[in-house]
């Protein structure tokens, strides 16, 4: 602790001597008054105060509308006095702090173990204090609808809105999966989507985003009835504004999507091996061509029953083929698993399962699954509040994507109500955005698009080696980088190819990157996509990157931060991931704790240590 502490002078410190060089005028403080006022600000402080003078600033600022305000956009992102408006000086200091010790490997890979400890000597309510004074009050937002009411409040005045997630967990360290008896041992042709150790124990792997185990069907249940209740919160609290988000394996059981993704890799395989192309959608094989080459180069007699009934369930329209399976019958409930992924075998001709069948409980098990994404997705469209669908790891997300999708094309009939997200360190990313745009103008529904660089490298990787299969995550950080950038092209280049007006295509750019977000107002500026056209909005965590959310949103952009919620006790396994995140980007931490210290150190040399926010901005 002593080293800590030593660290810390030092980095306040240097805050002083990067006043100085700036040839800003000189007052003395001392570590111990900043110690003091952290300790009679806390008495006080309670998520933000309602009672605020808007504070002087010097960045350039115009009135919109009879009672709001805008200012001009700093594209640095190092106006402090605008990035930082927004937070009391107690804030600063605590983001400081949360920062700084979380660059320290011995605190951050045994934080479980020192929080364990510091709940038994301090007891509950001492170190439920503790925890809202710090990372709990740094990157939640209250235990339910009334405590998180004000910190919605705060971020919408300063121009941020709100995605909704109830970040509520079990401890489960041991606890995985349950396996069925039917994958236990079971070999397969696509290695990619096997039943394998890291599948069963996801969260050994320290990934950054959260991940549901299976526990019964009673649990899937209890986790739609939150999903729910989250989005009848943002209905309510964000003023029609705000996102919930939402994880496909939270609602049923994963090995269900991992077969469906199975089905989707080898249906693939079947038409590359018929046809000789890669791409269905994107491709313009007719049902008559397809029909051709399994009568002339298989030598199966199409004339045949069952190969005419399957030739007559394909979806295809005028251009050709876009699935060999009607998979709305999958989403609509109105299609056994069973009856539905059968292909003619190449031989015989008979049509067979494309994956070994199905039993009994695991169809009926799929049915509840699509219920409860229906019901959700219902109750979004009904309550005017649009749904994010979490992308999770590779061997899944073949299905979440198709699942997704088929959402898409029947509640996305007016306008983005769902919203798929698509991992950008995928080799196969663009070709993933490209396939589904297309799907999407061809089916003629309004697509929802959330771009992240994704949050499961370790894992996947690890998994890829074990099992023999190709890395699907980009070799480099910059190739990601590139990859990110090609699909915003693509998708900003179809809002415009599309239509502005027709609002076909809404695009979430959710990035802690500077250079993204640059890249991104730069694209806009060219292709004259304005921010009050509402189809390209921005998104980061709450806690972090707050130099770029705050700039944006009082800038009349439309950004978002990515709320989580719930009782202490039930958020502590999101607040170690957002440890580790925080460690795990140490030179970007680096930059914005920097930038928090300069604002800290510009309020001490003007008088502002007692800065009391108000925002008057309205959310575009």
């Amino acid at each position: 602790m002593l080293r800590i502490d030593n660290c810390f002078n030092r980095l306040l410190w240097s805050g002083f001597n990067s006043i100085r060089s700036s040839k800003t005028p000189v007052v003395t403080a001392s570590h111990p008054s900043i110690i003091c006022f952290i300790q009679n600000h806390q008495i006080h402080h309670h998520h933000h105060c309602h009672t605020r003078t808007l504070s002087s600033t010097t960045t350039t600022t115009t009135t919109v509308g009879k009672n709001s305000i805008r200012d001009k956009l700093d594209l640095t992102f190092s106006d402090t006095e605008q990035a930082y408006r927004s937070k009391t000086t107690f804030e600063l200091i605590r983001a400081i702090a949360i920062l700084y010790v979380s660059s320290f490997d011995t605190l951050v890979f045994n934080h479980d173990m020192l929080l364990k400890w510091s709940r038994r000597l301090m007891g509950e309510r001492l170190f439920h204090y503790l925890m809202r004074s710090t990372f709990y009050g740094q990157f939640v937002a209250g235990k339910d609808q009334d405590d998180m009411k004000p910190v919605l409040d705060h971020l919408r005045s300063f121009g941020v809105k709100s995605i909704l997630d109830y970040s509520a967990e079990e401890d489960i360290e041991k606890k995985f999966d349950k396996i069925s008896d039917k994958q236990k041992g079971k070999e397969k042709a696509v290695k990619q989507y096997e039943y394998d150790d890291v599948v069963h124990g996801r969260r050994e792997y320290r990934p950054v985003a959260r991940t549901y185990f299976y526990m019964n069907e009673a649990q899937c249940e209890k986790n739609m009835d939150i999903f729910l209740r989250c989005i009848d919160v943002v209905a309510g609290a964000t003023y029609g504004t705000g996102f919930a988000a939402i994880k496909l394996t939270a609602l049923g059981r994963p090995e269900l999507l991992l077969q469906l993704s199975e089905v989707i890799a080898r249906t693939r395989k079947y038409f590359q091996q018929i046809t000789g192309q890669n791409s269905m959608g994107l491709g313009n094989i007719t049902p008559e061509e397809f029909q051709k080459q399994l009568d002339q180069r298989f030598n199966l007699n199409v004339d045949n029953t069952e190969i005419a009934t399957f030739l007559k369930r394909m979806d295809y329209d005028q251009r050709g083929l876009m699935n060999l399976f009607a998979w709305n019958g999958l989403i609509d409930m109105d299609t056994l698993i069973n009856d539905l992924f059968k292909v003619p075998n190449l031989r015989t001709g008979r049509l067979e399962m494309i994956i070994n069948a199905l039993n009994q409980e695991e169809e009926e098990m799929f049915r509840n699954m699509m219920r409860r994404t229906h019901t959700i997705a219902r109750a979004a469209t009904e309550n005017d509040v649009r749904v994010l669908i979490d992308a999770e790891q590779t061997y899944f997300q073949p299905a979440i994507n198709r699942i997704s999708l088929e959402l898409m094309r029947k509640y996305n009939k007016e306008k983005p109500i769902i919203f798929n997200t698509y991992q950008c360190y995928l080799k196969n990313a663009y070709e993933t955005c490209e396939l589904d745009a297309e799907l999407s103008r061809r089916q003629g529904f309004y697509f929802g698009a959330k771009l992240v660089r994704g949050a499961y490298l370790e894992q996947e990787r690890l998994r890829a080696k074990q099992l023999g299969y190709d890395d699907p995550i980009n070799p480099t950080f910059e190739a990601t980088t590139a990859m990110y950038e090609k699909n915003l092209d693509f998708f900003m280049n179809k809002i415009i190819d599309t239509g502005i007006d027709k609002k076909k295509f809404a695009i979430m750019v959710a990035s802690h990157n500077e250079d993204t977000v640059r890249y991104t107002l730069k694209k806009m500026q060219e292709l004259n996509i304005k921010p009050e056209h509402k189809l390209i909005c921005f998104g980061q965590l709450y806690g972090m990157s707050d130099h770029l959310s705050f700039i944006l949103g009082q800038s009349g952009y439309s950004v978002y931060k990515y709320v989580p919620y719930g009782p202490i006790d039930k958020v502590m396994p999101y607040l170690s991931r957002r440890a580790l995140e925080n460690h795990g980007i140490l030179k970007k931490a680096k930059h914005e704790r920097k930038l928090l210290m300069k604002e800290l150190f510009r309020r001490i040399w003007r008088g502002k240590l007692f800065h009391k926010p108000i925002g008057n901005y309205q959310p575009i």
